[in-house]
């Protein structure tokens, strides 16, 4: 009989690297919670820079996102160093407008939290506000072609999170019920 695959990576170390990662990278929390308060600041005036910031944490703490933060990082890195082979060095490199393989691995963060953040993710991603301008930047040598939209598709999760909480808030509130916080 055969042994069953004996791999387990541990969580806590995935959600660690994750965090690790985004901060060698040079993005926090709170830049992408900036990020999320411009999404939502319409539709929810009394919403909180720590609220949004806890809305991006909840969604860092997914392990499907982690995994495309991870991804699109060591991407990045690998083009950063001439590591890949021709002709995707140069695309990822140059951040080729044919190449769409860093929104599709974007988008999977996206879809976490229903098809609202396809719409937030669109509008972040075209007006790249904040630390997105920065990861966009291509004068410093530094490759972030799968980060910046890792980071709008994060901002934008977190957006559809707030959202769909909130609509469940007030229908709560509607019914005389209390929400429960749950993932």
């Amino acid at each position: 009989m055969s042994q069953p695959n004996m791999y387990r990576l541990n969580s806590k170390e995935v959600a660690g690297a994750t965090e690790e990662w985004l901060a060698k990278r040079g993005v926090t929390k709170e830049q992408i919670g900036q990020l999320v308060m411009l999404l939502q600041k319409d539709y929810f005036p009394e919403l909180t820079l720590a609220e949004c910031v806890l809305n991006v944490e909840a969604v860092l703490s997914k392990r499907e996102v982690q995994n495309a933060v991870l991804t699109g990082i060591q991407l990045d890195m690998l083009a950063e160093e001439g590591k890949l082979l021709p002709p995707l060095q140069d695309m990822i490199a140059y951040d080729e407008g044919l190449y769409g393989c860093d929104e599709v691995l974007a988008l999977s963060i996206v879809n976490v939290y229903g098809s609202i953040g396809f719409t937030n993710f669109g509008y972040i991603d075209k007006l790249k506000p904040g630390v997105l301008k920065k990861l966009n930047d291509k004068s410093g040598g530094v490759i972030h072609t799968f980060l910046d939209d890792i980071v709008g598709a994060i901002a934008a999760a977190a957006s559809s999170r707030i959202a769909h909480r909130k609509q469940a808030e007030r229908e709560a509130l509607a019914e005389g019920i209390q929400v429960r916080d749950e993932e």
